[in-house]
């Protein structure tokens, strides 16, 4: 069989795309592969469950207008497929009088982004969480929650039922063309195809190479380390509680998110992985790990931001740290009150410049899309990134190779 449309990945990105492909071509013969035994094993699964706003994001940049639509969309899909949910809003808060002009920054890209923001004072913030350190806020009520997991299997399911073949336990090992059709060889045999969309996150650029596409960055895998509230402290927190982002260091800072199960997480911090899929401290690939030392990028990146990287690795092996930081947004918040939980691997783009992509990222190949940036918030925006690609394919089948770098 010759299929119209194949898609590499099996998270909540890449079945967004291959039930929105169904959607609009109902007629189509479409392939998803996934090279794992199950569905969002990886980014979709292990991430924080968190619908975003969109408050962080550039304005005008594909995250912003994603989250944003996609913070309503996902909300309309749970709410139609009887998906746990719910819009619980969060706080983001400045902890000393010297995080006000960060607070104040944050506040106006809200309002840029076209948000329903609020600037809350410190009575205020302790309304919604009483327990929280803070001299002045942001109330973001159209934040919520959500089970990733479970979306994720419902548009595998949606896509199934329109005619889609799933593919689990099937790894890509090879790219080819035979005339105007992408051959693509498997663990579990060849699949031609005729459209290739490459949504394979901690490995997207390895796809796009392999298709003979450079997407002019490499993904650099940091793992999010995270604790979890003993239940008999998870009354500490009521919802969702951010710091004030550093503008200087690419991550949100440890956090508190009440999760659609009733736990609390607190984290993550963001230390390098020495292996794409490595979850733990001890798990090392030699190619991961030398692909990193080798790459120009990642040491300049490492040369910008070493005070914080330093702290993140500290935090990564001390509990005491972690713990302390954590007392910056809840001070009761003890030693023995928190216990380690899972980790994620968020695949991260970084050019040889040593700048992170900051934005979705998009390559455009001979008959074939390539998906090569989509950390946070992709989860939130899946819908809206499925229409965008959906529709990217329907402009670009018969065009000549080019490239859409979406990046803020």
């Amino acid at each position: 069989m010759i299929y119209d449309y194949a898609v590499v990945g099996g998270g909540i990105v890449g079945l967004s795309v291959a039930m929105t492909l169904g959607q609009r071509f109902p007629d189509a013969k479409i392939l998803v592969l996934e090279k794992e035994s199950e569905w969002a094993h990886h980014q979709t699964g292990n991430n924080s469950g968190v619908i975003h706003a969109g408050v962080y994001y550039k304005p005008g940049s594909f995250k912003a207008k994603f989250s944003r639509a996609g913070s309503r969309s996902m909300v309309e899909f749970c709410q139609q497929h009887n998906i746990p949910h719910e819009v619980c809003g969060k706080v983001i808060v400045a902890v000393d009088d010297g995080e006000r002009p960060r607070l104040e920054n944050l506040y106006q890209r809200g309002l840029e982004n076209g948000l329903p923001v609020h600037r809350i004072t410190a009575e205020e913030v302790k309304e919604h969480e009483p327990y929280v350190k803070a001299v002045a806020g942001i109330w973001v009520e159209s934040t919520g929650i959500a089970d990733y997991r479970q979306v994720c299997h419902k548009y595998a399911e949606i896509a199934q039922n329109q005619g889609a073949d799933l593919w689990l336990n099937t790894k890509v090992l090879r790219l080819g063309n035979a005339g105007r059709e992408q051959v693509i060889q498997t663990n579990q045999g060849d699949f031609t195809a005729r459209f290739l969309v490459n949504c394979a996150g901690l490995f997207s650029d390895r796809i796009a190479k392999l298709g003979q596409v450079d997407p002019q960055a490499k993904i650099i895998p940091f793992r999010g380390e995270y604790y979890e509230l003993v239940p008999e402290k998870r009354h500490l927190v009521k919802g969702l509680i951010y710091p004030v982002p550093n503008p200087d260091f690419p991550f949100l800072g440890v956090h508190f998110t009440r999760m659609i199960d009733g736990s609390v997480h607190a984290g993550p911090n963001a230390v390098l992985s020495l292996k794409r899929e490595g979850y733990t401290k001890t798990d090392f690939d030699l190619g991961d790990f030398a692909e990193v030392m080798t790459y120009p990028g990642f040491w300049k990146l490492a040369a910008k931001h070493a005070d914080e990287g330093i702290q993140e690795i500290i935090r990564s092996f001390s509990k005491a740290a972690f713990v302390k930081s954590l007392q910056g947004l809840i001070p009761e918040v003890q030693m023995a009150d928190v216990v380690p939980t899972h980790a994620g691997v968020r695949a991260q783009a970084l050019m040889n410049t040593g700048q992170l992509v900051d934005d979705f990222l998009i390559v455009e190949g001979e008959n074939a899309i390539h998906v090569c940036n989509a950390p946070s918030p992709a989860a939130t925006s899946s819908l809206e990134i499925g229409k965008f690609v959906v529709e990217k394919i329907a402009q670009s089948v018969g065009k000549s190779p080019r490239t859409a770098a979406i990046a803020g």
